[in-house]
């Protein structure tokens, strides 16, 4: 037991963690911000993250009831979630920004936005569907394991929030340090390794749809 809870402890930080893309949302970030006051930057950093926060949080708790009031199978949701995730993957490995993520016209709309906080940045950059569905499967994951793993996936959920804060908040400093070319190296590695889980997510998918796949 103590090694599936190490196993999907690993399993929640790192998928969350690569599906948000602090790093990505950080360029977002900077390229959305140009022009603002610091004082103004640093509000739009805080209500960003403390709303995607909130909405990754309540899908978590809440999204298998959601799941269960629109008359939706966790297997279908599953394999839905691996499906969409693989053509994030698919993205980031040819270094695109994944137009689930944050369109052309988001971008430039939001510019003349009173409020970019919540939207664009918030939603779809940081809590885009990827991050709502990865938090869903895995906390439905946790549920069936041990109360240990429910927690786990609210840390890593916070954690993953954590961590963009911190690099939106030192942009300045990384957007320095970091060109474009080095951003797209680590953009393709965490785009296979975002892949490796999605295929995983539908194995499980079909595993759970399908059970006798799985003992023969």
């Amino acid at each position: 037991m103590a090694g599936d809870v190490i196993s999907f402890t690993l399993l929640a930080i790192s998928s969350i963690l690569i599906i948000i893309n602090p790093l990505g949302a950080t360029l977002i970030y900077v390229s959305l911000t140009t022009g603002l006051d610091q004082h103004a930057r640093n509000g739009i950093i805080r209500d960003s993250c403390r709303f995607a926060l909130f909405i990754l949080l309540f899908v978590a708790v809440l999204g298998t009831w959601i799941l269960q009031l629109f008359g939706i199978s966790l297997e279908a949701f599953r394999i839905a979630g691996g499906i969409l995730l693989f053509g994030i993957g698919m993205e980031m490995v040819y270094a695109k920004t994944s137009r689930t993520k944050l369109t052309a016209t988001e971008k430039y709309e939001s510019r003349d936005m009173e409020d970019i906080a919540i939207m664009p940045i918030a939603i779809p950059m940081i809590a885009g569907p990827g991050a709502i569905t990865t938090s869903i499967v895995l906390m439905n994951e946790a549920i069936a394991l041990t109360p240990v793993a429910i927690g786990v996936v609210l840390f890593s959920i916070a954690f993953s929030i954590g961590i963009t804060y911190y690099m939106m908040r030192h942009s300045d400093y990384i957007m320095s340090r970091i060109g474009q070319r080095e951003y797209r190296a680590i953009n393709r590695l965490m785009g296979m390794l975002l892949i490796a889980i999605a295929v995983q997510f539908v194995i499980n998918g079909i595993w759970m749809a399908f059970p006798g796949l799985k003992g023969g």
